[in-house]
């Protein structure tokens, strides 16, 4: 028998209503996402990436379809502590260190100070910033706090990841190094993880599958399942498959503008 998806969405739209008028922001998405898989989202500024991911949250609440986590509602999904969350900035609190704010969830989710110190260790090595528990996040790199804001989504141990174009305001060589090391984390920990990028190399590079998207309202134009193996030097990038599907995702893309421009 077939595992049921962690994640189904079936015929998901979402209308903001605004004192300017309504906002389509998604229209008739329908996707599953397995066990295991990772899974990016990329299209154009606008186009509804993020209120999806807000959606499997259960932070924005959808207005028509369905959609279920873990076989619950998003917000029944959030309440059973199904997912963390990575934000588009670190979101670090500047007067707690960085063991402090990752003890934070931990913290008020009750667990004992002698299992907070555990997992905080625990997933401190993961990211590769042991050691570095009682600096504060303004002595660390960019990068530095976006791991540590990765090793807190990580520490009450969710079966799955979400991650809100974590690295998108990061410089090449670091985002570089980020993608490798989140691969790396991703093989050790077997999570699924939801990712919301703009950048073609960095879906391609990856995910198991990349989910293109169109403009608003947002849609979804093709599901690309990769091919790639699942350990990826970097120079795997100047392969002929990662060229194929990075020209795959580009043809999506102006799929979907060319169906907006109709």
């Amino acid at each position: 028998m077939t595992a049921a998806p962690v994640i189904s969405a079936k015929d998901l739209s979402l209308v903001f209503h605004t004192g300017d008028g309504d906002v389509h922001a998604l229209k008739d998405v329908t996707l599953d996402i397995e066990k295991g898989e990772f899974v990016s989202f990329i299209g154009p500024s606008g186009c509804g990436k993020t209120t999806f991911l807000r959606c499997i949250a259960g932070l924005e609440q959808p207005t028509g379809g369905t959609l279920t986590v873990n076989g619950l509602s998003p917000d029944a999904a959030r309440r059973a502590r199904a997912y963390g969350y990575v934000f588009q900035a670190a979101g670090l609190y500047p007067w707690r260190t960085i063991g402090g704010n990752i003890r934070l969830p931990l913290e008020i989710m009750g667990f004992s100070r002698a299992e907070q110190e555990e997992r905080v260790a625990r997933v401190l090595e993961l990211v590769e910033l042991s050691g570095f528990e009682k600096k504060f996040p303004w002595q660390l790199s960019g990068g530095m706090q976006q791991r540590a804001s990765i090793a807190r989504a990580l520490s009450f141990d969710a079966d799955i990841l979400l991650m809100d174009e974590p690295f998108g305001a990061l410089d090449e060589i670091v985002r570089d190094r980020l993608n490798e090391e989140l691969l790396q984390l991703w093989a050790r920990t077997e999570k699924t993880i939801g990712f919301v990028t703009h950048s073609i190399p960095e879906a391609v590079y990856l995910s198991t599958k990349i989910v293109v998207m169109s403009p608003r309202p947002g849609r979804i134009t093709d599901v690309i399942d990769s091919p790639l193996p699942r350990e990826r030097p970097l120079d795997i990038r100047d392969s002929r498959e990662f060229i194929e599907i990075a020209h795959r995702v580009r043809d999506g893309l102006r799929a979907g503008h060319a169906e907006e421009a109709l």
